[in-house]
């Protein structure tokens, strides 16, 4: 295992899962600065993805810093680094090293067992379809996913930018609330104090608290107006001596306080900080405290806040007030965040209120359009306008909070969280800046009476919901059930065993003959893949494509499929089949691949394969979603050679003057109306309109689920030339397939 250090400048390799930069702008680096460094891990089994990263990186700064590299080469590797490793901003984490999850386990380890929660963990995998389902985002905190062949160096440098800017504002509202608690706590303490010497006292042991340190110090209070006095309220340690003496003003003997005095403000110094407590009616205090080290950013801010508190006389109510108000409220709609919503549900799901309560999140369809178009101060006076409506019309009994960008959410009683109520809303447009902005929403419900879990748990449960809502219409909504976080789970088990399948060797093809009614004689083969498990079961294709194309993996798997027919069809041609056609059906996902052009030629290429002997079959539903885009991609395809059927015509709804300008080759007529060719003259009449209608643009037609003669003599008699069908060959393995058509050869001499 290589040793965790940094690697020298990488060479380039031309391997597709790695990183790969495009040509792309030179990122300039900023001139170097002297305050630290940004610590990135990356954790990745391959020695090139580490070269890549950090010569892509390597010599940029990131938020006025350096970026410092600590490389591991395993999960196990990192798990021991991350012991000793300290300040780690970012972890650029490869999803399959040892295992194939390997990566989901490390962030558990980091997150659960380490406790590490300020990292920001991204995941890489050079897997394309390799994506984390929903449930392994919401147990594992992932914040941010990408397939190394999208990550340009541009991408690299803006992913990674924006992880550390999260990391550090996470950070600082960290120590921001660990500071502003002690000056919380120190205010409760001083306020328990009685006296104006047990007051002063309490000041400088307060101070000396946030400094986190031993100090030695004074405070004293200058008085009147004309002529001030100075009395030395207390004193601690070496200033001991000076408690209780007077000193006309400007004789006090220390400059540092003198001068905070002078200017009305905090001085901080290496080993001295002097605090100006602003009163009222000519009645002013300074504290001086000697310190061993000078105050960080963050402490200076800290005793400023502190002593802007005491300056009021101890009244801390307006700083108890707005610390609340920036933890658990929204700043723009002035309603609960999503820190605030959580308690509110964990109590409700701990009382008696949770059998009746119901959690809506309400997301604002397309609001990132209008964002964009009209500008954020409009989207902001929107959102505004949202809050208050959903607030003021809904009721003051009900909690309604926004708990991202253009989400909200609304808990309460089932009678008035409702889609019904809710939804009714946006029926009225939003008048912003005297124009009318009409407005849409989907909402993602969920029980609380049916919900076992935190009030955590239950958002991510609503969260689901608004996505299963979303994916099937906007402007509606969708109810979390039991089912719907097994039916998730069932997900992730296939896309899992999919996967290890494929990588198993579980898939393959098989190929079903089309046949020229006229002559019976082979003409061309449909491939269809298939997936038998270790015990023999078969997976049925309707139910593992969908999870392929869901998880991406059908970039991968398609590739393999189109491969795969290619080097079979060169076979059958070098055993004298010269004039045989391969069909390989596309999904939707591959076809709209950036990629499926180059990967479509370059597997032309490496097989050796006639393209003019290739069939891409694509369905009807594709071939009428984004026409314009869609005659683009055909006429590429057409370029290369490649010829192009529509799968399934003839259930779908095609536009005539749409399919006319398609560059397509063939139609195939569905089964469904093979199948009633003979039992209804419906069937006939759409078999024969099909027929009729390749004819007229030129195309061939291929009859699919040919099962028995009568129906093969109805198509020949319609005009369909070729068919395919159990009447004529089942679908067989690659070498039956070569033996069958041996035989077919012989029979035809």
């Amino acid at each position: 295992m290589p040793p965790p250090i940094t690697p020298e400048t990488p060479t380039s390799r031309d391997d597709p899962d790695d990183l790969v930069f495009l040509d792309e702008p030179a990122a300039q680096p900023a001139p170097a600065v002297p305050h630290g460094v940004w610590r990135v891990m990356i954790v990745d089994d391959d020695e090139d993805v580490h070269s890549t990263t950090t010569f892509a990186l390597g010599n940029l700064d990131m938020q006025g810093r350096p970026l410092e590299f600590v490389h591991a080469y395993s999960a196990a590797q990192a798990r021991e680094l991350l012991r000793h490793e300290h300040d780690i901003a970012v972890i650029l984490l490869d999803v399959v090293m040892e295992q194939d999850d390997a990566g989901l386990h490390l962030v558990r380890h980091i997150r659960e067992t380490l406790k590490l929660a300020d990292v920001r963990i991204i995941l890489r995998t050079g897997q394309p379809g390799y994506a984390p389902e929903i449930d392994a985002i919401r147990d594992f905190d992932i914040n941010d996913y990408k397939t190394k062949s999208e990550l340009t160096r541009i991408k690299l440098y803006t992913t990674v930018t924006a992880a550390i800017r999260s990391y550090e504002q996470i950070r600082k509202i960290s120590d921001s609330r660990r500071g502003l608690n002690q000056i919380v706590h120190a205010s409760t303490e001083l306020m328990a104090l009685h006296g104006v010497a047990n007051f002063a006292a309490g000041v400088l042991a307060q101070a000396a608290a946030l400094l986190g340190q031993d100090c030695s110090g004074f405070l004293c209070a200058q008085e009147g107006c004309d002529a001030p006095q100075l009395h030395v309220l207390a004193a601690t340690s070496a200033w001991m001596s000076y408690e209780g003496r007077q000193f006309a003003a400007g004789a006090l003997p220390v400059p540092l306080a003198a001068r905070a005095l002078a200017e009305r403000r905090n001085l901080y110094t290496a080993d001295a900080v002097a605090l100006y407590f602003a009163g009222k009616s000519c009645r002013t205090f300074v504290a001086q405290l000697d310190v061993a080290r000078a105050p960080s950013e963050l402490e200076e801010r800290l005793l400023d806040v502190f002593a802007a508190n005491v300056a009021v006389g101890l009244d801390n109510v307006e700083l108890v007030a707005h610390l609340h108000e920036a933890a658990f409220y929204d700043i723009l709609s002035k309603l609960p965040n999503r820190t605030r919503l959580v308690e509110i549900l964990d109590a409700t799901l701990a009382g008696p209120a949770r059998d009746g309560a119901v959690l809506s999140l309400v997301d604002l369809d397309h609001f990132a359009e209008t964002n964009d178009a009209l500008g954020h101060a409009f989207g902001d006076q929107l959102l505004a306008a949202v809050a208050g409506r959903l607030q003021h019309s809904l009721g003051r009994h009900l909690t309604v909070a926004r708990i991202g960008g253009d989400i909200f959410a609304v808990l309460g009683e089932e009678a008035a969280v409702n889609p019904a109520n809710i939804l009714a809303q946006f029926q009225q447009p939003f008048n912003i800046e005297g124009q009318d902005v009409q407005l849409s929403a989907t909402l993602g419900l969920v029980r609380l009476a049916e919900h076992d879990g935190s009030g955590s748990d239950a958002l991510k449960d609503a969260d689901i919901a608004l996505k299963r809502a979303k994916s099937q219409q906007r402007a509606g909504h969708f109810y979390f059930s039991r089912n719907m976080g097994v039916e998730i789970r069932e997900r992730v088990r296939m896309m899992h065993a999919l996967r290890t399948a494929f990588s198993q060797n579980e898939l393959f093809l098989m190929y079903q003959p089309q046949i020229d009614l006229a002559t019976r004689r082979p003409v061309g083969a449909e491939a269809l893949l298939r997936w038998r498990t270790r015990d023999g079961k078969f997976v049925s294709p309707d139910r593992f494509i969908p999870i392929a194309e869901y998880s991406g993996l059908i970039i991968e798997l398609g590739e393999w499929v189109l491969r795969t027919a290619c080097a079979e069809l060169v076979r059958l041609r070098a055993a004298g089949h010269r004039g045989f056609t391969i069909s390989v059906n596309v999904s939707q996902v591959q076809f709209r691949h950036p990629q499926f052009l180059a990967m479509l030629r370059q597997a032309l290429e490496n097989t050796g394969a006639p393209p003019e002997y290739v069939e891409l079959e694509i369905t009807e539903s594709m071939a009428m979603e984004e026409p314009h885009l869609l005659v683009e991609m055909l006429g590429e395809v057409r370029r290369t050679g490649v010829k192009v059927a529509i799968d399934d015509f003839g259930t779908g709804f095609s536009s005539l003057s749409h399919l006319q300008r398609l560059q397509i080759d063939r139609l195939k007529i569905d089964r469904a109306f093979v199948t009633e060719i003979t039992g209804s003259s419906r069937g006939s009449s759409i078999a024969e309109m099909v027929i009729q209608l390749g004819r007229n643009l030129g195309l061939s037609i291929v009859a699919e689920g040919v099962e028995d003669e009568r129906q093969a003599q109805v198509l020949y008699h319609l005009g369909c030339p070729l068919a395919q069908g159990f009447l004529f060959a089942r679908p067989m393995a690659a070498e039956d397939l070569a033996g069958w058509l041996a035989g077919e050869a012989r029979q035809s001499a």
